[in-house]
């Protein structure tokens, strides 16, 4: 088994890719002619969108999110989160919740995104010490 992509029903598949390009610097792979499905480049497992609108028209009852009320959230690591949220406001995102360092050393902040889904933007966690 593989984990291929996530996708993230949005109303505007063509506006946030380019939200997500800005923002976070992702590359889009794949953006539908009918502008209803696009996929962004994250290394391994990509990124995806679909309307809100296809979801319906397949049968689906797609919901929006809220980065008040999230049911997931998308993370993103950088060696450098006060920068990685500074851009990613001047792209539009909403600041969540300002870099903190957690106890456990990582380093996270909170941006919900154009179309309100939470995003965390942290540095790696570091790999656990060998045995």
């Amino acid at each position: 088994m593989h984990f291929g992509y996530t996708i993230l029903y949005v109303e505007d598949v063509p506006r946030t890719i380019a939200f997500y390009e800005a923002a976070f610097g992702l590359q889009r792979r794949f953006v539908s002619e009918e502008g209803d499905f696009g996929e962004l480049d994250t290394g391994a497992t990509a990124l995806a969108f679909s309307s809100l609108q296809l979801m319906a028209q397949l049968g689906k009852n797609p919901q929006r999110a809220s980065a008040s009320a999230p049911s997931f959230e998308i993370a993103f690591t950088t060696p450098d989160v006060p920068a990685a949220v500074e851009r990613a406001v001047a792209a539009g995102a909403r600041l969540v919740q300002g870099a903190e360092q957690m106890p456990w050393g990582q380093t996270v902040a909170y941006v919900a995104d154009i179309n309100d889904a939470l995003v965390e933007l942290c540095t790696p966690m570091a790999p656990p010490p060998a045995a």
